[in-house]
């Protein structure tokens, strides 16, 4: 998308088709210089004018994984989105190329899966590590283990790897359809929150890189996306701090080889007398290696330091021998220093906001940079949401830096510590087989519990956050003895762990952590145990979801007499969701039976008669296999990003709903559960 304009003088207008006529030419070197009659381009034209359609919610500045993933949520969920890019194109090739487990979840539940996979990526399963053979004779395989074992309940226990252009496409795709475009090539020149428009206190000053045009907006918030060199950190003064002391250079290479090493379909961390190598497969017969050019270790160290793809390729050869190794083409190349560091501040005003690289960067090793960037956009998109919906109190937001920038220190410190404690020895192979092990605990060393950790880090269950307003604890502001449902398990600030059960609209077979799209509202999971123990405690919860000042009613939609029958997800409030999980055959639930309330939600009403592998003697596997009693059953509440938030029992009486008040009431902008008069859902 070309430049947007309000005004230049008839000279730039005619330079400027110009240079459009000569790019859809291809004389993409072409200069100003080269032309028999330049015309001088005019200094920076500032448009001032400040309508209503100079204001927006979000601008974001950055078009790369954590950018995109932003834009697309808030755009579905119905904000005006200013969204710009410096580069001219989306990328073509290379850079970022893994998506771990838990991010395809994310990406699924965004409805961006099937498209990826059309791309048919490679998928890692196993993780292969070489050593040197004695006497220089070249290297050896000492050990591969699965890249995500079974102790990580995952649906997808490998890693897809597809290069980041083709990622992006898949996401401006959908932005589009929600009605953003991505405007390039733009910059960003300044911003201020001078609150001199109480709704729209930000001013951000962008500028076109083609015409120079400088364009002044207002939105709520700014966002910045732009990666490591990001200006809006610098013009903040936020500084960077670096975690490791140690610094490398590292070269990437993305190419069609023909090799005889025998695991080049699989990803591999390769160390010999001659360097180290990483080995990613890639879609399209392509493989990424990483080389390590340079370490601060060295006695030449030279942060600058470069390579030729001819100089990696030699390294490699060397590397992998006694293996030959041959390129047909190279298709993308780059040299790039790496740190481990993290910003000190994510925000200064909880209204001008970074994440991604602006904000971490750290080894291409842990394979984490996308992936910590689409939870960073997640994260921010629904607290974003839940304030300007008119829900949350707005001190929520501070929750995005105290959750991610936790999340990201954990990181550094794994990645400094797993690459310490790998690099001192290869690993035995009863370290190998004891930490692929589901019940790994015959032999518990550093080597195992650091193996460990680094699966949960590296597929994305590993992300915990921790106690807040968010993810209930015995400190929390709700007090009910019914929160924190003994022997479930479950734990506030973790991933919802997957379960199948069967739809009752349609007998279909489905992933209950998948049925709710990312929509921005919480996701209230009755595990309803056995029909006929629990009719009371079910009659009793609806009863209660009637009254006036729940939390249901409280933030009914507005437009709730002209709500679609065919609405699936938000027939009441566009904030929750409730799923009701019967521990019984389908055939023994009567839906006829149920309250009206329960029966809005027909989309959502399933019996636990799956089986589960984890879970193989348990008659209603998804009850069990999560830790409730299949008879009285229980309530798990989990945040727009599939978070557990907390569990409640489920009893008879007011006590369930009171409690869902008591959570819901401590972070949100009205009062809940003060009185029992009866609403009109």
């Amino acid at each position: 998308m070309g430049c947007e304009t309000l005004w230049l003088p008839s000279s730039s207008v005619l330079l400027v088709l110009h240079f459009l006529v000569l790019r859809l030419l291809g004389l993409s070197n072409f200069s100003v210089s080269d032309s028999p009659d330049p015309l001088p381009i005019p200094p920076a034209t500032r448009t001032s004018s400040m309508a209503s359609s100079d204001k927006y919610d979000i601008v974001i500045v950055g078009a790369g994984p954590v950018g995109l993933l932003l834009s697309l949520c808030l755009s579905r969920w119905g904000y005006k989105v200013k969204h710009i890019d410096n580069r001219p194109v989306p990328t073509a090739t290379g850079r970022a190329d893994g998506i771990q487990p838990r991010s395809m979840e994310i990406l699924r539940n965004l409805g961006l899966k099937r498209a990826l996979m059309a791309y048919e990526p490679a998928k890692v399963f196993d993780v292969a590590f070489w050593d040197p053979l004695p006497g220089g004779k070249g290297i050896h395989r000492t050990g591969n283990w699965p890249s995500c074992p079974r102790f990580i309940d995952t649906r997808y226990p490998f890693t897809t790897l597809v290069h980041q252009g083709k990622i992006e496409r898949v996401f401006l795709d959908e932005i589009a359809k929600a009605g953003t475009t991505v405007q390039r090539p733009w910059t960003i020149v300044g911003f201020k929150n001078d609150g001199k428009d109480e709704t729209y206190p930000v001013e951000v000053n962008l500028k076109c890189l083609d015409t120079n045009v400088i364009e002044t907006v207002r939105a709520k918030y700014l966002f910045s996306g732009e990666g490591a060199r990001s200006f809006v950190r610098e013009q903040l003064g936020i500084k960077i701090h670096y975690k490791d002391p140690i610094a490398f250079v590292w070269g990437v290479m993305d190419g069609v080889v023909r090799t005889d090493f025998p695991d080049i379909k699989t990803k591999c961390t390769i160390h010999s007398d001659s360097g180290s190598i990483m080995v990613i497969p890639r879609e399209e017969n392509m493989v990424r290696l990483y080389v390590q050019i340079a370490s601060s270790t060295d006695p030449d160290w030279n942060p600058r330091k470069t390579a030729t793809v001819e100089e990696v390729q030699a390294a490699a050869k060397k590397i992998l021998r006694p293996y030959s190794i041959e390129w047909d083409r190279v298709e993308w190349y780059s040299v790039y220093p790496i740190g481990q560091g993290i910003a000190e501040k994510y925000t200064l005003d909880h209204r001008i906001f970074m994440g991604g690289d602006a904000c971490h960067t750290h080894s291409p090793k842990a394979g984490q940079g996308m992936n910590t960037a689409f939870h960073d956009a997640l994260n921010l998109a629904w607290k974003i949401h839940a304030v300007e919906s008119g829900f949350a109190q707005r001190s929520i937001l501070a929750s995005y830096e105290s959750e991610r920038k936790k999340i990201a220190e954990n990181l550094l410190d794994f990645d400094n510590k797993y690459a310490t404690l790998f690099s001192k020895r290869p690993p035995s192979a009863d370290e190998v087989d004891s930490a692929s092990s589901y019940n790994a605990s015959s032999v518990q060393n550093e080597f195992v519990e650091t193996f460990k950790s680094a699966c949960e880090f590296t597929s994305g269950y590993g992300v915990a956050y921790e106690p807040n307003i968010f993810n209930w604890s015995p400190d929390h502001p709700a007090k009910s003895p019914l929160f924190n449902i003994p022997g479930v398990k479950l734990t506030p600030g973790r991933a919802f762990t997957p379960t199948s059960v069967t739809r009752l609209s349609d007998a279909n077979i489905v992933h209950l952590e998948q049925e709710v799209p990312a929509n921005g509202a919480f996701r209230i999971f009755v595990f309803a145990g056995s029909p006929s123990k629990t009719k009371k405690a079910i009659e009793d919860f609806a009863a209660n979801l009637e009254k006036e000042r729940s939390f249901l009613s409280v933030y009914r939609r507005p437009d709730i007499a002209n709500v679609s029958y065919f609405e699936r997800h938000n027939p009441h409030s566009k904030l929750f969701t409730i799923c009701v999980i019967y521990a019984s055959e389908k055939n023994a639930v009567d839906l006829q039976t149920l309250p009206r309330i329960i029966r809005d939600y027909h989309h959502h009403i399933y019996a636990d008669d799956i089986p589960d592998i984890r879970v193989p003697q348990a008659k209603y596997a998804a009850h069990e296999k999560l830790g409730f009693d299949p008879e009285k059953g229980g309530v798990v509440v989990t945040r727009p990003d599939s978070h557990v938030a907390c569990t409640i029992q489920l009893v008879e009486g007011n006590g369930t709903v009171d409690a869902l008040n008591e959570y819901f009431g401590s972070f949100s902008t009205k009062p809940l559960g003060q009185s029992s008069q009866s609403s009109h859902l």
